[in-house]
């Protein structure tokens, strides 16, 4: 997809506008009332015919925590499901959406988890995507709603589905142990950088284990001043290292697992692109990464959307989606 000149020079400007503005672009609806939201919804699916773009305003008016309520009263004041009756009245990408907007986000986590490993394959990018980029505390709360809803144990099925060294770094993440401190060692931070260099570059084969320890284990801050110490040591990037050390979806995580360190928001802002580049659209991640970021960091993701790929992520959905399942995502990432 192309950029005219006028609209890489609004583009810039947007982006100078967006990088000022921090977290998400979904926020909690001021003098909230669940129980008119409710009937605002009741009265778009009740009867012939549907009122999507009445479903669209509350659905990006609200966050999750509201949604949730709103579903709560739906089923208080009419005796019905809401997400059931969104199901029977929509349809395609659109219907997908407005029911994953109904989820807790950690149970949405582990439910996209269980399909990634449900049935013949696995998704190696959907683990990669929520079990390398999520905090200790989200962790332990995912590993909590797979157990509960899924009446399966995450880590077991992590072990079963995958194997080998990306095996290894999934299961290490899932035992939620990172240091999350922002206490910077500079004398560990060499130590490290030099243990990783005689791991990988300096001798023949990998040592994988010491790749894991070290970036499974360690703070994000400690990882960044590890990185400039690995420059040093080896005149390299750590990115440079790990992609000639390593292969496959063990590389992947470990990469993804940097550059979450070094730019969380440009990461999601590549898996964004990479969904909708090319031929097709991967409307499952679209809508998980809209669904998951909308209210935590998409000002960010938008900004560094714009600096990489010198377009904005609202035209780029505007060229990739249509009809109501793009006007809905595209209010969930507006201004």
């Amino acid at each position: 997809m192309g950029c005219p000149l006028g609209k890489q020079a609004h583009n810039i400007m947007q982006m100078a506008k967006n990088i000022r503005k921090k977290g998400g672009t979904v926020r909690a609806k001021q003098d909230f009332d669940p129980n008119e939201a409710a009937q605002i919804l009741r009265k778009a699916v009740k009867g012939l015919g549907t009122d999507e773009d009445a479903i669209i305003k509350v659905l990006a008016g609200h966050n999750t925590l509201q949604r949730m309520k709103i579903s709560e009263s739906y089923k208080s004041l009419f005796g019905k499901d809401l997400v059931t009756d969104l199901k029977g009245d929509l349809s395609g990408n659109f219907e997908q959406l407005c029911c994953a907007l109904f989820e807790d986000p950690k149970q949405y986590d582990a439910d996209q988890l269980r399909a990634a490993m449900k049935g013949l394959g696995t998704d190696e990018q959907v683990l990669i995507e929520i079990i390398c980029t999520r905090s200790n505390e989200d962790i332990q709360a995912i590993k909590q709603a797979y157990q509960t809803h899924h009446m399966r144990n995450l880590e077991n099925d992590l072990e079963s589905e995958t194997s080998g060294n990306f095996k290894r770094v999934l299961v290490t993440i899932t035992n939620a142990g990172r240091d999350e401190t922002t206490i910077i060692d500079e004398n560990q931070a060499m130590k490290d950088a030099d243990d990783l260099y005689q791991a990988g570059e300096a001798k023949f084969g990998t040592d994988e284990a010491v790749f894991n320890l070290i970036l499974c284990k360690r703070s994000y801050p400690q990882l960044l001043a590890t990185f400039d110490a690995y420059r040093v040591v080896s005149k390299k990037t750590i990115e440079e290292s790990i992609k000639s050390e390593t292969s496959g979806n063990y590389k992947d995580s470990l990469l993804a697992i940097v550059r979450c360190v070094r730019n969380k928001a440009a990461f999601f802002a590549d898996q964004l692109y990479r969904s909708m580049k090319g031929l097709g659209t991967d409307d499952n991640t679209l809508i998980r990464l809209i669904v998951t970021r909308c209210e935590v960091d998409m000002y960010e993701i938008k900004a560094e959307f714009v600096r990489n790929y010198g377009q904005t992520l609202d035209d780029f959905i505007k060229g990739d989606c249509s009809g109501d399942y793009r006007k809905l995502l595209l209010e969930l990432i507006r201004d």
